[in-house]
Order: structure tokens, then sequence, then C-alpha cells
């Protein structure tokens, strides 16, 4: 892995929609797609997922985790979706330790099986399911500094051929998106969007001032209407701890009506 491409942030749409052939998440299987034929192959995965909350950072540490279908109403295909790609305790650990070394309270569990944060895109990007994965859950204070710092004390896997993904969704409010669109609701999906974009590309900014603005991203023009709660976007978080840096490439899209974006450090 070169060191221009370390993380990715994605808006990973609603549920398994993506997988059936949903015509509102057909950018964003594109986009996955031209992301993942981009990229040299990692040799590993840490997802961070918007999906898993606990206590204190937990990592998945078994060998062969299953996967968790944590979606309701769906057809009964989308709970017969395959993605049996291996875990990797030896990463996992190294995680723990980590995280530990920057005074952080971790835990692993080798119980926990991969939620659909980490089948539904890495299914569309890397369909072979021939990449390690381990996932890492958020931590529910939900504190935007405490996951930038989660992401920087990860900083250690730099030197190995290892990707971070936060796989969450710029735009989240459930509402909106059974909502009638109006020119107010666009107005303040744009505004946000508009600022995240700027907040993770601009070379203006300082990493302790671009840190400082993603801490308090909830001042932001939109930013409660696109984040009611803010699980989605927290991986944003990781990633930029992880990366420290403006990202290399962003990429603009609509799911599900909504624009929507991605970021690659």
């Amino acid at each position: 892995m070169t060191k221009a491409y370390k993380a990715l942030f994605l808006s990973h749409g609603g549920g398994p929609l993506p997988l059936l052939g949903d015509a509102n998440h057909r950018e964003m299987v594109a986009c996955l797609q031209q992301i993942a034929a981009s990229i040299p192959k990692p040799e590993a995965i840490v997802v961070v997922s918007a999906h898993w909350e606990e206590r204190v950072p937990t990592i998945t540490s078994g060998a062969n985790p299953a996967l968790i279908y944590d979606y309701y109403g769906f057809p009964p295909e989308s709970y017969e979706i395959q993605y049996p790609c291996p875990g990797q305790p030896a990463l996992a650990q190294k995680l723990y330790a980590s995280l530990s070394a920057a005074g952080i309270n971790a835990q692993l569990d080798a119980q926990r099986g991969f939620d659909h944060g980490l089948f539904v895109p890495l299914k569309i990007m890397y369909p072979a399911a021939d990449i390690a994965c381990v996932q890492l859950s958020l931590v529910n204070t939900l504190n935007a500094a405490e996951h930038t710092a989660i992401g920087r004390a990860l900083r250690t896997l730099h030197d190995e051929n290892v990707y971070v993904i936060g796989s969450g969704f710029s735009f989240h409010n459930m509402k909106a998106f059974f909502s009638a669109d109006t020119a107010q609701s666009r107005h303040l999906n744009h505004a946000f969007e508009d600022w995240l974009l700027t907040t993770c590309s601009s070379t203006d900014y300082s990493e302790q001032q671009r840190a400082q603005l993603l801490s308090n991203w909830a001042d932001a023009p939109g930013a409660r209407f696109c984040h009611p709660r803010e699980e989605h976007l927290l991986p944003l978080h990781v990633c930029y701890g992880f990366a420290q840096a403006p990202c290399a490439k962003y990429f603009e899209l609509e799911i599900l009506n909504k624009k929507t974006s991605m970021y690659l450090w």
C-alpha cells in the first residue's frame, strides 16, 4: 500500500439495498468499484462501522467471524448474503496494543461477527472476500474528538499494508430519506456537504484547525439536519485521526436522492 492511500470514509447506503440492484444506489456501487480499482490491494482491512457501539473501543478478534444481518424488513435474499472473509487475530492484537499504548482502554471480542457496515461495501469493492478483516467499534459517548484520538492511536499501522475504512454515511437523517424533498431540505443537505468537503480537503487549514472543525462539526450549517444522531459521521473522524492530513481525493454522489460524499486519504 502506498502512503498516499491509507484510509477511506465511505457512505454505505441503506442496509443491503446496494447489493440488491437498487437504482438509488447505482452511483454508490460505481464509486466504490472505482475506488477499489484505483488503489493497491491491501493485505488486511480495519473497518470502523457506524453499526457497532461499545463502552470502549472493541475489536473483533475471531479467526472466522460470522455475518450479522443487522437490518429488518428486506427481501429473504437479504439474509442469505455471504461474505466469507477471514478475520485476523494477530492484527486485532496490534490494534489493541496500539490503543492501549495511547492510553485508550480497549477490549477484544472473539465472538462478534461482521455487521453490514463491513460486508455490504466490501462485497462491492472486493467481491472475492479474500482480504482479512477486523472490525472496530465506535464508543457510545459519540464524542467526536475521542474518535479522532482513536484514529490517531492507530497510526502505528501506517507502515503496514493495512487499509482503514470508516463505514458510515455523510447524510443520515432517516426521516428525511422518506419525506418530500423540499428547497429547505436540499439547502441543508448541500450546505453540510459543502462544509464537510471543504473541511476534509482544504490545504488552507493546519491539522490543528481541521481537527478542531471536525470536533465541532455540529456547529456546521445543516449539521443536525443531516445527522440527528452522529454515529454515521464518526467513522470519518477515525479515518481523519489515522491520516492527519487533507484527503487526497473526494467523491460527490447521490444516494437515496441525497447529496453524499466519500473521502480517500
